[in-house]
């Protein structure tokens, strides 16, 4: 059997090659390679005609081909062909992925010539870049306590081994405490979450940090020691009973982060009735007390009869040693501002999908009620503001607009997952708190992806539900009355629809901590943001940093239901390591003769 020649085409997609990588560097490498008898760059977004690439594969007499890229498999249908054209093997093509292997790594032409090696010597990139086994520390760090952190924190806790689970706010919980309802099958949200978040605090085996937030990350997989930052409640939490004293008389209104900023909280406040810990916390911000250097207030300390506030606490750093970090920071949703042809912060009754959920949330501030914004009277700011009152007028006709800010190359490409089955359920819990209502679905394509979520549809239609395909143009104002103008392209017309309230789907963005702790852990992040996984298909737990794993919305867009399950199954993968006792060095720290060396001595196998 005649050797094979090998052909390196290196091509790029989009706004053009990744400027941290050195394709100059990158060919040089790659015409040293052994078999290689052709390297050539192919620019950004070439167009590939399959005819010309036939004759040169010909004139060359490449047997065989490699496509070299971040996203080789987009060219790989234009080299197939050609190599068939060609009289040769269309399967003799091979991917040298730079994105699924790395590319995101502080030395990616490194990391980039080591998966191009592997691609020429036909070695699957995981069997040459197997660093080496290291011995692992039992206890475990999980950051985040959204469902995700809570139910891996649980899953290794209830086989006996010690977590820490960091949460940077007053509570865990995340964004499922602030749902009323969960689609498909609209059980209560706080139902399903409570009950795992008493769980937490009571289990012998949970170290629960909340105020707290991961500071530095040293040592090495298996033995990291990691520094803790526990912010200063200022609230004691073994004295607090959360009798709502403090807050009734502290004279300071802000915004509720919990509520979503459409209801107010006190700077020394509970985010909600079930917080776990269940215990006040102050807003050093905007308390009266601590921006005066206790001049001023301290009404909160005279009214307290536990003891419990203490204003001279101060930021404590702890130190601890783990063996696997598990990241489960979760999310934030886009900021319907940047779209402005909607209207979103200038137009009261145009709302995002977070505030509509604490607007029909039983512990809302309008205790469920679907109201629209009305105007009052401030008598703290002196203003009229528009406020939601229990006892405002009711919507008479809703718009929910799909897609907002995903799906969109101006702002994330990306598909958010979440948005069409959210979309869906509010439809339902406006027909069934407001009977009478018209209410409208403004969508691209209907992603009902999961168990029952079809179905789900279906039965969104059946009640009445006026289901439009198309884009949104824009939501306009004339004389108090709203107007969202649209396509619908199944009738082919545009529509332009008088509105009382519009519901702007919004999609999800990495939490803004993303950043650092990519930073801080190495672990890279992908083209959206997201945390990048070791292996989509085959290790989507993990990374290619050892010890480092991740779940729940933070490696990307998922619904409740695949989040608990990764959450899960990064929980398995660390109590794997724990109970062997053994786990694995980063892959990211393996030189490039390391694996290149591995991958020739498999080629020869």
């Amino acid at each position: 059997m005649s050797k094979a020649r090998i052909g390196v085409y290196f091509c790029t997609r989009g706004n053009g090659p990744n400027p941290s990588l050195d394709y100059k560097a990158l060919a040089t490498y790659a015409a040293a390679l052994p078999l290689v008898v052709e390297v050539k760059h192919l620019g950004t977004s070439p167009t590939l005609d399959p005819v010309a690439l036939a004759k040169e594969l010909t004139a060359k007499q490449v047997t065989t081909v490699v496509i070299a890229a971040p996203s080789p498999g987009y060219f790989k249908t234009a080299f197939t062909r050609a190599m068939a054209l060609a009289g040769g093997d269309p399967e003799a093509i091979r991917l040298a992925s730079f994105r699924e292997h790395g590319g995101g790594f502080e030395s990616p032409t490194e990391r980039a010539k080591a998966v191009l090696a592997c691609a020429v010597m036909d070695v699957p990139f995981g069997l040459a870049a197997v660093p080496a086994p290291s011995p692992v520390h039992p206890d475990t760090l999980v950051v985040g306590g959204g469902i995700a952190g809570i139910q891996a924190a649980l899953e290794i806790a209830d086989a006996g081994k010690k977590v820490y689970l960091v949460e940077r706010t007053p509570t865990i919980g995340g964004h499922m405490a602030m749902f009323d309802k969960t689609f498909p099958t609209l059980d209560c949200a706080a139902c399903i979450l409570t009950p795992k978040m008493v769980a937490v605090d009571q289990h012998e085996n949970i170290e629960l940090m909340t105020w707290s937030e991961v500071e530095e990350v040293t040592g090495r997989p298996g033995a990291f020691k990691v520094k803790i930052r526990k912010k200063a409640r200022y609230v004691d939490l073994d004295a607090c009973v959360a009798c709502n004293d403090c807050s009734a008389i502290c004279p300071v209104s802000t915004d509720s982060e919990f509520d979503s900023s459409i209801s107010q909280r006190k700077a020394i406040y509970i985010p909600f009735p079930q917080a776990i810990p269940n215990a006040f916390v102050v807003d050093a911000q905007h308390c009266t007390y601590l921006q005066s250097g206790g001049t001023k207030c301290g009404a909160c300390v005279k009214k307290c009869s536990k003891d419990a506030i203490h204003f001279e606490d101060k930021d404590e750093i702890v130190e601890v040693e783990v063996g696997n970090i598990i990241l489960a920071t979760g999310y934030e949703v886009f900021d319907a501002t940047r779209m402005e042809r909607y209207g979103y912060g200038k137009l009261p009754n145009v709302i995002t999908a977070l505030e509509f959920e604490r607007l029909t949330n039983a512990s809302g501030p309008t205790g469920g009620t679907i109201v629209m914004k009305s105007k009052q009277f401030n008598k703290r700011t002196k203003q009229e503001e528009w406020v939601f009152d229990p006892d405002g007028p009711r919507p008479k006709s809703v718009a929910i607009i799909h897609c907002v800010g995903s799906r969109d190359r101006n702002y994330n490409p990306y598909c958010s997952r979440v948005c069409c089955m959210y979309s869906l359920k509010f439809a339902h819990l406006v027909k069934e708190k407001l009977q009478d209502a018209k209410c409208y679905e403004f969508y691209i394509d209907m992603r009902a992806y999961g168990k029952g979520y079809e179905e789900f549809f279906e039965r969104i239609k059946d009640e009445g539900i006026h289901v439009v395909r198309g884009v949104s143009a824009r939501v306009k104002e004339v004389d108090g009355q709203l107007y969202l103008r649209g396509e619908d392209i199944l009738e082919d017309k545009v529509v332009e629809l008088p509105v009382d309230m519009v519901l702007l789907a919004v999609g999800l963005e990495p939490d803004k901590s993303a950043c650092d702790i990519s930073k801080m852990l190495g672990v890279p992040r992908d083209d959206g943001g997201w945390f990048h996984e070791s292996d989509y298909n085959t290790d989507p737990t993990g990374t290619d940093r050892g010890g480092i794993f991740v779940a729940g919305v933070c490696q990307g867009p998922k619904d409740i239901p695949d989040t608990v399950a990764q959450a899960s199954a990064a929980a398995a993968s660390v109590l794997k390591t724990i109970l062997r006792k053994q786990g694995s060095e980063s892959n990211s720290d393996l030189t490039l003769a390391t694996i290149e060396n591995r991958a020739r001595q498999l080629a020869k196998n």
